[in-house]
């Protein structure tokens, strides 16, 4: 059995759609889902909702409000506005919610050894690895090796994405026929995505730099 991490967003709905293609037919899959108190969590826990159940795949909601109780970021409901600008910029610093994908992974490895899925695919990428410190293809392979002692089962981490871009991303879920219409990625968590924000500049970009039609419903005129 094979666990993926799926927020809703493009990355992680292309890794759900990479390992239903490449996995052995006797292999099932579930899904694990976290609202951690962000801005945009509703948003893509319906997205992440409506993926799994257009698939027919259990996805398993998991709420950890301590973090947006206890943690500083501006992502978080608790914390300040998010700021706009290119998703490398420094100011997206803000938005880092501080061990997050640590925190998460160590919660989705032990519920795949409780229902005994031997693999946890996590979908972060090399755009991620500027800002994101729990997204770097290090701290990847630390916390994998971690998981490989820490669980009788020896479950693995798996990151098919590390070294890729957000565009080679897109291309390859427009491949796999991945639902990217129904992923959600803006930052501000608004109905329509905001245009301005690091993730939805990124967002753009990856369509753009793909060259896979955007179906994303942008305000004004970012798009």
């Amino acid at each position: 059995m094979d666990l993926v991490v799926l927020s809703g967003g493009m990355d992680s709905s292309v890794a759900l759609s990479f390992v239903m293609a490449t996995r052995v037919l006797s292999s099932s899959i579930e899904t694990i889902t976290f609202n951690y108190g962000s801005k945009h969590n509703d948003r893509e826990n319906l997205a992440a909702k409506k993926i799994c159940s257009a698939y027919g795949i259990k996805n398993t909601l998991v709420r950890l409000p301590f973090i947006n109780d206890l943690f500083a970021s501006d992502l978080l409901k608790s914390g300040g506005d998010v700021p706009d600008g290119h998703y490398e910029d420094q100011a997206m610093k803000r938005t880092v919610v501080p061990f997050r994908n640590g925190i998460m992974l160590a919660i989705a490895v032990g519920y795949a050894e409780s229902i005994g899925a031997k693999r946890v695919y996590l979908g972060n990428h090399a755009g991620d690895h500027a800002i994101y410190p729990d997204c770097r293809a290090d701290f990847s392979a630390a916390i994998a090796e971690a998981a490989r002692l820490g669980t009788y089962l020896g479950v693995q981490i798996v990151t098919p994405f590390v070294s890729m871009t957000k565009a080679q991303i897109c291309a390859l879920g427009q491949t796999l026929g991945t639902p990217l219409s129904n992923t959600y990625s803006c930052y501000k968590g608004g109905e329509s995505h905001c245009g301005t924000c690091g993730t939805c500049v990124e967002r753009m970009e990856a369509f753009f730099n793909a060259g896979v039609p955007d179906p994303t419903s942008y305000l004004g005129d970012a798009s």
